[in-house]
């Protein structure tokens, strides 16, 4: 039997009493998000359909800052964004500034499918998904009381003017991105992000989560990478990219490779960040320089595992 594998993350940053308290939902959030990805490669699915249905119980879950749980920007919005990436074909989609979509990463599959573009943004996207029928929900189902709270708590903190928007994004640091890395049964790769983006942003802000090469990439000859945590230093460095190009041009392995980006090159940034990667082989890697990244993982040879914190459960 040819091995098959899934690895998920739902965002990686500071801890939160928040998080303490929930941290049994959480756990029980990712293993059904792992376990419905896992369901699609063991009956012979392929890669893609798998870091989508993942990503897609995700989006559905408001506890997690992506689809209903959102983050809300400075005006009480929930603006959201996805990519999606195939590794056979380096074939890929994105959308942006999304509003009123419930599974964003559906739209990005969209693009990457049944378009001749890249990536969609702001109204275009929308109108693309309606032209694909794809399912859109009152602003109210995106509106949890956690997400709320936030904005509350974040426009009490700090005025958050036009000017003082990139700084305070950074200082913020409050991050929920969700993702999935996936191998199937024929041996290729695939990888999937979703994101509602950081509380209180400047509207028309756009997620890193967004951008295939930086949230998300996926190559057979390499890897597959969702990363996850301060979008704006993930895009200063490519990230994504960055650990499909560490294993092709200098030919690190994987874990190597990731380890080697996150704690040595980037041993000096102020910011949290994260990442989960797989390659063709079977071998992933869950990296993370901050307090926390809610992850979870499950292969064909039997490994299987959920954790928030620098611990695991199995």
């Amino acid at each position: 039997m040819s091995k098959f594998s899934i690895v998920i993350h739902g965002g990686a940053g500071p801890d939160s009493e928040f998080i303490q308290k929930n941290q049994d939902a959480y756990k029980k959030a990712l293993r059904e998000a792992v376990e419905v990805g896992y369901s699609v490669l063991a009956d012979g699915g392929n890669a893609v359909d798998a870091v989508e249905a993942a990503v897609n119980t995700m989006e559905n879950n408001a506890l997690f800052n992506c689809g209903r749980g959102s983050a809300l920007n400075e005006k009480g919005e929930v603006e959201m964004g996805a990519s999606i990436m195939n590794g056979q074909n380096l074939k890929s989609g994105g959308a942006a500034i999304v509003k009123n979509l419930k599974n964003p990463v559906t739209l990005a599959r969209a693009v990457m499918d049944k378009s001749k573009h890249i990536y969609l943004g702001d109204m275009g996207a929308v109108e693309f998904a309606q032209k694909q029928g794809l399912h859109f929900m009152p602003e109210a189902y995106f509106i949890t009381d956690h997400a709320w709270e936030q904005y509350m708590s974040a426009t009490q903190e700090e005025e958050n003017t036009p000017e003082q928007a990139g700084e305070y994004q950074v200082k913020r640091k409050t991050h929920g991105t969700v993702g999935a890395v996936a191998l199937d049964r024929d041996g290729n790769i695939a990888a999937a992000t979703s994101t509602g983006g950081t509380e209180n942003k400047v509207p028309g802000r756009i997620a890193d989560s967004s951008m295939v090469g930086i949230g998300t990439y996926a190559n057979n000859k390499t890897c597959a990478v969702s990363s996850t945590g301060d979008g704006e230093y993930h895009i200063q460095h490519v990230t994504a990219f960055h650990i499909s190009a560490l294993m092709e041009y200098k030919s690190l392995p994987l874990k190597e490779a990731c380890y080697h980006f996150l704690h040595e090159k980037l041993k000096d940034v102020e910011g949290d960040m994260g990442l989960i990667a797989i390659d063709p082989q079977g071998n992933f890697s869950l990296e993370f320089n901050c307090d926390r990244m809610h992850r979870a993982w499950k292969t064909s040879e039997g490994q299987t595992g959920v954790g928030i914190y620098k611990d695991w459960e199995e």
